[in-house]
């Protein structure tokens, strides 16, 4: 909204030229974003209380966790309110909303945290951790990538290849098989971030990494001498995605300000599936989906955690893991949540970091 009102003012003052630069939009999306949390938490966390919005802690057939996570009982959650609230306000103020990638991020983002927020008000109702059946959740994350293939499948600017990292050209078109892909990007990424989100602060510090990240891959994608040098994918108008990943970054600092060790608030499905489908979508736009392996790799040994020890108990009647998702087993051996919060923070500082690198090493 600023660009298209303000930078038209150019002429009568200079320093409106200022709104034209993608990297000035995006530190002040970040840090609008990071303000909004910030102020309107205590008020949203004080309401999410006044209404009884608190955290159930399942102890049937985990009565080892229970004793570790007893004390969180009743923490207001659907936190991820906070965040939606501040990269939609910021992705509003600050990105041009004649870009058709905000507006297709924005609305996917929006409709999973509706998705994710009926779960969160279903599992209250129950006072259990069953919420809306799984085949619901799947439709909606079906609907969602439907449009998202379609519009891909739909603008040539973009197309169905599929790039690997390291490697200069796509290695393969999938044709109209692009829209199982997203699927499966888009279901993976949104679920991976729910199930990372056990622990204070876990799931929203490796996503702030994760966002960190595609803020640069999106803007190199969007600039066309830096794409060229690097011989990278370019997508003209891309870089409009770095102010919303910028957005997403610094929600994600300002929820952490309050999602912390202790916590006192949790994001909830609200926000763990709005946040993990905004990523993949981002992810397709910018044609970076198998790299997200790499970068939300913490996130992704998460979800393979759980497959691997559902598989395990399934075929040979033995766990893999103490207990799933991974973070849960390090709890069981006695690892302080703490320390396992910040290890895995480190790690996906480190995948980050390697993800920037395949931009280059290629």
């Amino acid at each position: 909204m600023f660009y298209q009102f303000l930078y038209q003012l150019k002429d009568v003052w200079f320093g409106f030229n200022l709104f034209k630069y993608i990297t000035f939009r995006a530190i002040m999306a970040a840090v609008t974003s990071f303000l909004i949390c910030v102020i309107t938490g205590p008020i949203i966390i004080k309401m999410l209380k006044k209404f009884n919005i608190g955290q159930y802690v399942r102890r049937e057939h985990v009565e080892n966790l229970y004793d570790l996570h007893k004390h969180k009982e009743g923490t207001p959650t659907m936190g991820g309110l906070i965040v939606v609230i501040a990269v939609v306000v910021s992705v509003l103020l600050w990105c041009r909303l004649d870009s058709d990638y905000v507006i297709l991020v924005l609305a996917g983002m929006v409709w999973l945290g509706v998705i994710g927020f009926t779960d969160d008000m279903m599992k209250l109702r129950s006072k259990s951790a069953k919420g809306i059946r799984a085949v619901t959740k799947l439709s909606g994350q079906v609907i969602l990538a439907l449009i998202v293939g379609l519009f891909v499948i739909k603008n040539n600017a973009i197309g169905t290849e599929l790039y690997l990292p390291f490697v200069k050209n796509a290695v393969c078109n999938l044709g109209s098989f692009y829209i199982l892909f997203v699927l499966l990007v888009i279901a993976g990424a949104s679920n991976a971030v729910n199930l990372t989100d056990g622990l204070d602060g876990l799931a929203i510090g490796c996503v702030v990494f994760v966002t960190t990240t595609y803020a640069v891959i999106s803007y190199v994608t969007g600039h066309a001498g830096l794409s060229g040098y690097l011989q990278v994918f370019y997508l003209p108008g891309a870089g409009e995605l770095t102010i919303f990943c910028a957005a997403l970054t610094g929600a994600g600092l300002g929820f952490l300000w309050f999602n912390c060790h202790p916590a006192s608030v949790f994001m909830g499905d609200t926000g763990s599936l709005s946040l993990g489908g905004a990523i993949a979508i981002i992810s397709v736009l910018t044609k970076k989906e198998v790299l997200l392996l790499i970068t939300g790799g913490v996130i992704v040994a998460e979800a393979l955690s759980v497959i691997l020890q559902v598989f395990s108990f399934k075929l040979r009647k033995k766990r893999i893991f103490l207990m799933s998702p991974i973070h849960h087993h390090f709890q069981i051996k006695g690892w302080h949540e703490s320390k396992i919060t910040i290890r895995f923070w480190i790690i996906a500082a480190i995948l980050a970091f390697i993800s920037i690198a395949t931009l280059k090493v290629r």
